[in-house]
């Protein structure tokens, strides 16, 4: 639960569960005003907690893919009504 109460932990779940196998470019530009060592670190921990796998491909350049595990998968259902809620109420 800590985790998930840490800024961008909720909001990555979902990125990464809207676009699927997503490279970090891409969530980086999802979340414009984040840090990179915020946005790697937060990745960092939800990989390190199952939520999230981490696939490198042995290319030039490099390629780093993300994607929800099942858990995360399941995470993200629950997670997707809460943010819309949040969304419609920051709003008003």
């Amino acid at each position: 639960m800590e985790l998930l109460s840490r800024r961008y932990a909720m909001q990555l779940i979902c990125v990464v569960g809207a676009i699927g196998p997503v490279r970090y470019n891409e969530i980086e530009d999802t979340f414009g005003d984040v840090s990179s060592s915020t946005l790697s670190s937060r990745l960092e921990e939800l990989v390190e907690a199952g939520y999230l796998s981490r696939e490198q491909y042995a290319e030039i350049p490099p390629r780093v893919e993300y994607e929800l595990t099942e858990t995360g998968e399941q995470l993200c259902h629950r997670l997707e009504p809460l943010l819309e809620w949040v969304e419609e109420h920051e709003e008003a």
